[in-house]
């Protein structure tokens, strides 16, 4: 594999996460190594307000840029996760 084909993360479904969903800019993907029981803390209290740890770190840094004053006017919100919600019957 060279390096600009990328690998795709652990877990992951072949060709999930190859296109984005429609409307939106494709998510980037960050290898973060963390102490083990920072993951375990952090992974914690993810479950704690029910989500994943990926979105925990997410909420997080997003939070230190608002409170900083460096949160990008662009950056939309957190996508929402989990299926798309039906529109009710008419």
């Amino acid at each position: 594999m060279t390096p600009d084909q990328g690998a795709a993360p652990e877990g992951a479904a072949e060709g999930a996460a190859a296109a984005p969903r429609a409307g939106r800019q494709a998510r980037k993907q960050v290898l973060l190594r963390l102490d083990p029981q920072v993951h375990d803390a952090l992974a914690r209290w993810a479950g704690a307000e029910l989500r994943s740890t990926n979105a925990q770190i997410e909420f997080l840094l997003r939070r230190a840029l608002s409170e900083a004053g460096r949160l990008p006017g662009g950056a939309g919100p957190i996508p929402p996760r989990g299926r798309p919600r039906n529109a009710p019957d008419s």
